[in-house]
């Protein structure tokens, strides 16, 4: 089939429907319920300022202090380490994501697959409280963040579906923008919420074995539990699409295959916006996941200052992802991408460029870069959507999660390399900066159909 005769997506067939403001804002709650999860945890307290801290360093290395070869390298072990437990995390996503959405089309069940995945995800919150400050407690840790990563990408297998249910052709990049944009102030708020009661030495309460950590998970696992409710109670379940009645779980995978192929047939856009994605997003992750890492590590930024560079991180990132959504609206999906992705390699050299300079480097560069994330992030998914055939949302949301994942080997293990060779995290920095250049070369290959593009 032609590109001129792609079959109708989930969007044009909502051309007309008047969507509910409270379903839309239920809807975007999920993504404000889930962002301490990466914003708290695995990007600037959890991960960053604990877990490849000095807590989970030999005692006797530890005592040599900041600048000593010896201390520094163990650090960069401990990043190191972390990136081999995201690279693993990305191959678990790769072998179960897409067999999920389809069989969530096929069923009819987004939102039952999203109910247990967040439940999960709450429950590897709270596993993150029996993670002592200690060197044998390391991989319990970086195995539950990996573990969160895995579910926490399979749940948004069927939210990113839910996308079409909320929204219109002339609605899409604004709905989704509100979405990231909801999710990162959700992130200031809870990072807020934190720096406070650090602050305040958490109101006396011991902080022994890392108990201020600890506690700080389970309170992001209530977060999640409190603003990710009104999704199930206000956005209405999918219906099943009746030609593709569900398989057993292995002829799923081969019922994936043979729609990967049905997408280069029928509708090349998206199967080549699926390729390059992949490999620009995973260098998205990348920005947020080691930044932090790179803040303590390169810049000696205090734990204090990495939590504030978070906030102002998050807040343009946000703020980006609102306006965004508009623009997408007016000039399509694709532009927005292709700008934003230019902007952050630019950003990125300046970066490890002139860190030799000092804090005052990251802080400029590393905003400046932050601007064009959320909007990179919002448009992916809304450019997905508006080429997505209608009653395959998941499925191919659920291939956008897997093909992510193909490719989420490139950052972490070319990460945990270059650490591993010249033990100094700012040279990370060009390991997440190749990917995102990858993928933007890659975007080069995706035209975008004259059905998708936005309308004034």
């Amino acid at each position: 089939m032609s590109e001129n005769a792609a079959p109708a997506t989930g969007l044009e067939q909502q051309a007309d429907a008047e969507i509910p403001r409270k379903r839309v804002m239920a809807w975007a709650l999920w993504d404000w319920g889930t962002q301490p999860l990466n914003t708290v945890l695995i990007t600037f307290v959890f991960a960053a300022s604990y877990l490849t801290g000095a807590d989970f360093v030999d005692p006797a290395v530890a005592e040599l202090g900041p600048g000593h070869p010896a201390y520094d390298r163990a650090l960069a072990q401990l990043a190191s380490n972390y990136g081999y437990a995201g690279f693993i995390a990305g191959i678990a996503v790769l072998l179960l994501a897409p067999v999920i959405g389809q069989r969530a089309d096929a069923t009819g069940r987004r939102k039952w697959w999203l109910g247990w995945t967040t439940l999960v995800l709450v429950l590897l919150q709270f596993g993150l409280f029996f993670v002592y400050a200690d060197p044998r407690y390391f991989w319990l840790g970086a195995i539950l963040i990996g573990l969160m990563q895995v579910v926490q990408d399979i749940a948004g297998v069927n939210y990113n579906a839910m996308l079409v249910s909320v929204s219109t052709p002339r609605t899409v990049g604004k709905v989704s923008g509100l979405g990231w944009g909801m999710g990162y102030v959700g992130g200031i708020v809870a990072l807020g919420v934190v720096i406070l009661a650090n602050s305040f030495d958490f109101w006396g309460m011991p902080t022994d074995d890392g108990l201020g950590y600890r506690v700080i998970a389970v309170f992001c696992a209530v977060w999640t539990v409190i603003f990710a409710l009104p999704l199930f109670l206000h956005v209405p379940e999918a219906r099943p699409t009746r030609e593709r009645a569900p398989g057993g779980f292995l002829r799923s995978y081969a019922i994936v295959a043979r729609d990967i192929a049905g997408l280069w047939r029928e509708a090349r856009p998206t199967f080549w916006f699926l390729v390059a994605s992949a490999i620009y997003r995973d260098g998205l992750t990348g920005v947020f996941t080691y930044g932090a890492i790179i803040a303590a590590q390169s810049f000696l930024f205090p734990e204090t200052t990495v939590q504030a560079f978070g906030l102002a991180a998050l807040f343009v990132a946000g703020a980006a992802a609102f306006a965004a959504g508009f623009l997408d609206d007016r000039f399509g999906s694709r532009l927005v991408v292709v700008v934003s992705l230019t902007g952050m390699v630019v950003a990125g050299v300046v970066v490890v460029a002139l860190h030799s300079l000092g804090p005052a480097v990251f802080w400029i560069a590393g905003l400046f870069l932050c601007l064009f994330v959320g909007p990179a992030q919002a448009s992916s998914r809304s450019f997905l959507a508006r080429v997505t055939p209608a009653g395959r949302e998941s499925e191919v949301f659920g291939l956008y999660a897997t093909t992510g994942r193909a490719a989420s080997f490139m950052t972490p293990l070319l990460w945990g390399i270059v650490l591993q060779v010249t033990g100094a995290a700012i040279w990370g920095t060009l390991a997440v900066l190749f990917v995102v250049l990858v993928g933007l070369a890659m975007l080069a290959l995706v035209r975008e159909p004259s059905h998708a593009r936005a309308r004034a």
